[in-house]
């Protein structure tokens, strides 16, 4: 049986980390994707690249509507191996950490918690003020796994689409999905 996981991308910038996890993840054939873009992020995705949201969802094995709460991955019964958002807006966050279950992102992200399942938030803005910082440990201490876009240079990223391919595999790497994105730190360098 294939892991079912979970991707939600809510209407921050970075839309490009959650299309590329998409693509990254369609060549995983162990994995099936089940895919909730909110309105915001649909405008976001057309503001921010060249993709069309149909041609987004299309990326997915399986795609909600945000206001779906019946939906299959709105129930613990449901198993998944986690899930992810990314990006993940303040106000996804902060629904999140309220476990404000409005729409069928918050509400998943509220399942996957409660069933002990990894919940990653790929949050997404800069600067942030102190009640950014308090959603956050508020998320973490319910069990989220913060995981800020936040670049790492020690592979010596060149382009964008290198610093975008780091960013999601060691977001892969932590929800345990192994790709060929990032490899694994082997210390320093002899001088």
């Amino acid at each position: 049986m294939r892991r079912r996981l979970v991707v939600g991308m809510s209407g921050a910038s970075g839309q490009i980390l959650g299309i590329r996890l998409l693509e990254v993840l369609r060549d995983i054939p162990e994995v099936e994707t089940h895919l909730v873009i909110t309105p915001a992020a649909r405008a976001t995705i057309v503001q921010e690249t060249d993709r069309r949201p149909e041609e987004v969802l299309a990326l997915a094995d399986a795609v909600y509507r945000p206001g779906d709460i019946g939906a299959a991955i709105a129930s613990g019964s449901f198993t998944t191996m986690g899930m992810i958002i990314i990006p993940c807006s303040i106000k996804t966050l902060s629904a999140v950490a309220h476990s404000y279950a409005e729409d069928l992102i918050s509400r998943a992200a509220d399942v996957t918690l409660k069933e002990g399942r990894p919940l990653i938030l790929v949050v997404r803005e800069a600067p942030l003020h102190l009640g950014h910082l308090r959603l956050m440990v508020q998320a973490a201490e319910l069990g989220a796994i913060i995981f800020p876009p936040m670049p790492a240079f020690y592979q010596r990223p060149r382009t964008v689409a290198d610093i975008v391919d780091g960013i999601v595999g060691r977001v892969l790497a932590r929800i345990g999905i192994t790709t060929s994105l990032v490899s694994e730190w082997q210390g320093l360098a002899p001088s």
